[in-house]
C-alpha cells in the first residue's frame, strides 16, 4: 500500500463515519425541498481515462442537463444546494469513491467525458496517470474547469510535485480557505 492510499484510508474512513449525521440531514433537506434522489451519480473520467460513477449530494434540480458546473443554466442550483456547495458538504459522498479506490482525497478533479479539450490536454501532460481527487491544487488556487488549459497545467504541476506533505497542505487549504 502506498503512502497516498494509506492517507486516503486513514482520513476517509473516520470522516465518513463522522460525517454520517451531516449526510443524513443534508439528504433529508434535499428530499424535502426538491424532487428526485438525494445522491447524484455522474459518469466521470478517472485514472487512465477510465470512466467511473462519481457520487455527490444533488445540488441541482432533477431536470438539469448533465453539464460542467460552469456551463449549467443559471437558476439550476437549489436553495439547499447553494448551502451544500458553499460548505463542500455536497462532496462528502465521494468518500465512498475514495474507499473504493476510484478517487483519492487529493488529485485532479474528475471531469465529464464530454470535456474533450480538458481530457486531451490532461493526456498530453500525463495528468490522467493520477487518481482524480475530491479536492486538488487547482481548486485551492481558485481555478475551475472553465479554463481547460490552465486547469490541466495546474493539475500537471500537482502530479509532478505530489507528496504527502503537499496533499496535507491542499487538504488544509480546502477546509480553511478564506
Amino acid at each position: 500500500m502506498t503512502a497516498k492510499r494509506a492517507l486516503d484510508l486513514a482520513v476517509a474512513v473516520p470522516m465518513l463515519a463522522l460525517a454520517s449525521p451531516v449526510l443524513l440531514v443534508a439528504m433529508l433537506a434535499i428530499r424535502a425541498t426538491s424532487t428526485g434522489p438525494a445522491i447524484f451519480s455522474q459518469i466521470r473520467v478517472g485514472r487512465g481515462g477510465a470512466l467511473f460513477a462519481c457520487h455527490k449530494l444533488r445540488t441541482m434540480y432533477r431536470e438539469t442537463p448533465s453539464l460542467p458546473t460552469h456551463e449549467a443554466p443559471s437558476g439550476s442550483v437549489t436553495a439547499v444546494g447553494k448551502v451544500l456547495r458553499a460548505t463542500k458538504i455536497d462532496e462528502l459522498p465521494q468518500l465512498w469513491n475514495v474507499l473504493k479506490g476510484e478517487m483519492s482525497l487529493v488529485g485532479p478533479r474528475p471531469c465529464l467525458p464530454t470535456q474533450a479539450e480538458l481530457i486531451e490536454r490532461r493526456k498530453e501532460l500525463g495528468v490522467l496517470a493520477a487518481l482524480p481527487g475530491i479536492t486538488g491544487l487547482a481548486q485551492v488556487k481558485g481555478i475551475d474547469m472553465s479554463d481547460p488549459r490552465l486547469c490541466a497545467e495546474t493539475d500537471a504541476a500537482y502530479v509532478k510535485a505530489a507528496s504527502t506533505g503537499l496533499d496535507l497542505k491542499i487538504l488544509l487549504g480546502t477546509f480553511f480557505r478564506t
